[in-house]
């Protein structure tokens, strides 16, 4: 009788170590070991393009501003002070982050000089200005002279 249970059990285990199928704890762990680094290294380089598109929405819309002003200062040639963001919303200009609208100052009267600045939606304090002799370009328009841009530290 124990030499029957004996053979009984030993068929047992030879039939549950023929049907053994997955994965042992130090293969599931080296794959999720791998998909760690993995996310490690895609995460950051994600976010870095998320903040290089925001920066580069900012820019079009200056050229946008810029294209809408020259329109504005083309239909009232007379202007003296600094169009609001309404004025230049009905000659073509709309930011692509609401609310966050381009600030322009103005050059002497009838001298056709100007800088608009605009902070980037990326959330790292990013300014881009745009003038009328020039594109886009890091930094804020110069306090002491109308069409200059100060050269952004970042």
């Amino acid at each position: 009788m124990i030499t029957a249970i004996n053979k009984s059990l030993s068929q047992k285990r030879d039939s549950i170590e023929k049907d053994d199928k997955g994965f042992t704890l130090i293969e599931l762990l080296v794959v999720v070991l791998i998909i760690g680094i993995l996310a490690a290294i895609a995460i950051p380089v994600f976010l870095g393009q998320q903040n290089q598109a925001k920066d580069a929405a900012a820019q079009s819309d200056l050229g946008n501003a810029k294209i809408a002003l020259i329109s504005y200062q083309t239909a009232n040639p007379s202007i003296t002070t600094a169009p609001l963001y309404t004025d230049l919303k009905n000659y073509g200009y709309s930011p692509s982050v609401s609310g966050n609208n381009a600030v322009v100052t103005l050059g002497a009267a009838n001298s056709g000089t100007f800088c608009i600045t605009e902070l980037s939606a990326s959330g790292t304090g990013h300014n881009w200005a745009i003038s009328d002799s020039s594109g886009a370009v890091k930094g804020t328009c110069s306090t002491s002279s109308a069409g200059t841009i100060t050269p952004g530290t970042w």
